[in-house]
């Protein structure tokens, strides 16, 4: 058995990661990759936390595409191989002409939703304007979507399965800069990479919109450290990168937009 209340200490997502730890063990006992829902990046950074430090079983988490943002993981005993194509994902075209009623991620999502599933079942919605929407979900939603998603908007539909070598995946732009800051704030190196004032960004703070490792972050005053990622709904997203202390103890960022 695993040390459940011992891995549990201090986590957010607790009932996430207790289900996870459950499944972790179907798998120790029965020699069996098992796989989880869809998961959020939160619980995927909470959960490879744990897991971790163990040695008993191995994960792989895998969404479809490498930036996909909602992925399921796959659980195994450690003396067993374990990979990205091991992790069972289906995509659904969702197919209409969207060109007079624009459809959003919420939309779409919505629709989905409206047919009785659950969140937990579906990975990333990549938007393809006006000719709709590719989903990534647990392949046994497929079939049930092509019969019941029918109309997102005022729009007619057809939901199909596709072949995953379909998936219409744009590669973000990114800008590389560097800034000089007097700290490591959070206000301070998002304003400078976000290219907008700082009281602006103070703005966006308090009003909740802004992420750092996927966690909503309300102090303007946190600090940032290497590899951190920070978010802003509707902006994009911004890495941290290397830090250096130039001779007047100042701080030298390199920052990575990804727009």
């Amino acid at each position: 058995m695993l040390p459940r209340e011992e891995l549990l200490k201090g986590v957010e997502n607790r009932d996430s990661i207790a289900r996870v730890i459950d499944q972790a063990e179907q798998a120790i006992k029965t020699w069996e990759v098992v796989f989880t829902d869809f998961l959020s990046p939160p619980e995927l950074i909470e959960i490879q936390r744990v897991f971790s430090r163990l040695t008993d079983v191995h994960l792989v988490a895998w969404g479809g595409y490498p930036q996909a943002e909602r992925q399921r993981v796959a659980i195994a005993r450690s003396e067993l191989p374990l990979d990205q194509s091991q992790v069972a994902i289906t995509v659904v075209e969702i197919a209409g002409n969207f060109l007079f009623d624009t459809a959003t991620h919420r939309d779409f999502l919505g629709a989905m939703l409206g047919t009785g599933i659950v969140r937990e079942k579906t990975g990333d919605i990549i938007i393809l304007g006006e000719r709709g929407a590719q989903a990534i979900v647990v392949p046994e939603l497929a079939e049930f979507l092509q019969m019941s998603l029918q109309q997102v908007r005022s729009v007619p539909v057809k939901t199909q399965p596709i072949d995953i070598n379909e998936l219409k995946i744009r590669e973000p732009k990114k800008k590389e800069l560097t800034t000089v800051e007097a700290s490591l704030r959070l206000d301070a190196i998002a304003s400078a990479g976000f290219g907008m004032s700082r009281s602006k960004m103070v703005d966006f703070i308090d009003s909740g919109d802004v992420r750092v490792n996927w966690k909503e972050i309300t102090q303007a005053s946190s600090q940032l450290k290497t590899g951190d990622l920070i978010a802003i709904r509707g902006k994009g997203r911004l890495e941290v990168g290397e830090i250096a202390v130039t001779k007047k103890d100042r701080y030298r960022v390199q920052l990575t937009r990804y727009m």
